[in-house]
This record gives C-alpha cells, sequence and structure tokens, in this order.
C-alpha cells in the first residue's frame, strides 16, 4: 500500500536511480517502501529515539542494506541538514508541522533538494480543517495539559463526536473504518486518536501560502488536498526543463 501510494503520486514506476531523504522518518514505513522501490540511497532521521529505533527495525527486517542508513536528526538543526548535502528526492510526510517551527522546517528542508531533485512533502491544511484550526490547537493545548483520567475522557468525546458523528447508528461504519486503517496502515484507531489529539506542538499551513513560500525555487508539480494533509510535489527549478532527463 505505501509503495504503491508513494510511487503514484510521484508519477513513477519506481525509484532506480533517485536517492531519497526522508525526514521524520517516524515508523519508517516510507523509507522501507522506498526501499522496496529500488531507491538508490535511503537516509532515514527523526528527532524522537524511539522513531529512530522502529525505523531502525524495519531496515534490519529488510537485510541491513548498505545503501540505507537511519540516525536521529532534527531538521530544524542548520549544521545537522547541511551536513547531509542534498537529495534527489526530499521527502517528509506529517512532519514539518510538528517542529514549533513549520516554515523553517520547510526552508530546511527544501534546502536539501538537488538542482532538478523533488520535493515531496505533506502538511496539515488550514483550508479543509473542521471546525476551525485554532478549534483543535486549543483542544491540543488542553490533551497535552491534562491528567490520564481527562485524556481518556476527551478520546470518548472525540469519537462520539467525530468519530460517529454524534449518532450511535454509525458505529457499523466506524468499526468497518477501523478495520480498513489497521489493514491498509496498520495502525489502531485508539493510537490514531491519541496521535492526533496529543501531536504537539503543531501548526496549519494555507496550500496556497505554501505553494507561495517555495515558487521562486520550486515549481508546483502536483497536489493532493481535502484531507487533513495537503501533499505537494515541487520541483527545484534551477535547471531549465528542457535540460532535464
Amino acid at each position: 500500500m505505501a509503495i504503491k501510494k508513494l510511487l503514484s503520486f510521484l508519477g513513477r514506476e519506481s525509484l532506480e536511480g533517485i536517492d531519497f531523504l526522508d525526514i521524520g522518518s517516524g515508523s519508517g514505513l516510507h523509507s522501507l517502501a522506498a526501499f522496496d522501490a529500488k531507491a538508490e540511497r535511503i537516509h532515514s532521521f527523526d528527532f524522537d529515539p524511539l522513531s529512530v529505533k522502529t525505523t531502525g527495525k524495519l531496515r534490519q527486517l529488510a537485510g541491513e542494506p548498505l545503501n540505507w542508513t537511519v540516525e536521529r536528526g532534527d531538521v530544524l538543526d542548520f549544521d545537522y541538514m547541511e551536513k547531509l548535502g542534498t537529495w534527489s528526492l526530499v521527502y517528509s510526510w506529517g512532519v514539518l508541522h510538528h517542529t514549533g517551527a513549520m516554515w523553517q522546517a520547510i526552508e530546511n528542508a527544501a534546502g536539501r533538494v538537488a538542482p532538478g531533485g523533488l520535493l515531496f512533502i505533506a502538511l496539515y491544511s488550514s483550508n479543509v480543517v473542521k471546525p476551525s484550526a485554532q478549534f483543535w490547537l486549543d483542544v491540543k493545548r488542553r490533551y497535552n495539559a491534562a491528567d490520564a483520567r481527562q485524556r481518556r475522557l476527551m478520546e470518548y468525546w472525540y469519537i462520539w463526536r467525530f468519530g460517529l458523528g454524534r449518532n450511535p447508528l454509525r458505529w457499523p461504519l466506524l468499526l468497518k473504518q477501523i478495520f480498513d486503517k489497521k489493514k491498509g496502515r496498520g495502525m489502531s484507531y485508539m493510537t490514531d486518536v491519541r496521535d492526533w489529539l496529543g501531536g504537539w506542538p503543531m501548526e496549519f499551513a494555507d496550500d496556497q501560502a505554501v505553494v507561495d513560500y517555495l515558487k521562486k525555487r520550486f515549481e508546483l508539480i502536483r497536489i493532493s488536498t481535502g484531507e487533513a494533509c495537503t501533499e505537494f510535489l515541487f520541483r527545484e527549478c534551477s535547471i531549465p526543463s528542457s535540460a532535464r532527463n
């Protein structure tokens, strides 16, 4: 599933000849997808030590390939990012808005794209979030400040209001969604709920603001909107399109 979605959005059949920088690798699933898609070189890093460990386990399961490295790193650490050099595909899905300095994180990620290379990022969109971005920022602040009992109550509140839409007759539909999520992403529904409520720091981005921010150096190749995260695919445009392979 992950490899299919990755290649579909990139419009490629494989990643042969492509090196892949995974910023905020999390579970390592996307790095593994890049490996399975025949990426030439992969570097995965995350600020969270547990995510680094989890990504490392996937690398072990893949046979500890020499062309895939995993380490702890910080996208906001300019010196660290500079040492990574440039990459033909820089990838960061659902991460940069959790750094506490989203625009600087976008800037640092964009700086690692090689001339003519690709930048694939996904950011929580302020254009589609309901009830509003401010509503969810307030909820997240309260959840992170709550004790264990209060958090459990907020989780039940979320399921009732947003999972069931305040309608108990929607239980069969919700159960199907839970099953499909587990099958497709390997993540439990409650883990997803807690990740959403507890994700902090957190920022939302206006889709057009992201395009405008990068337009001096990047051309927008593809955008997918309508979900919580908007996906963007940009190409670094210092190389004229007529000179690209």
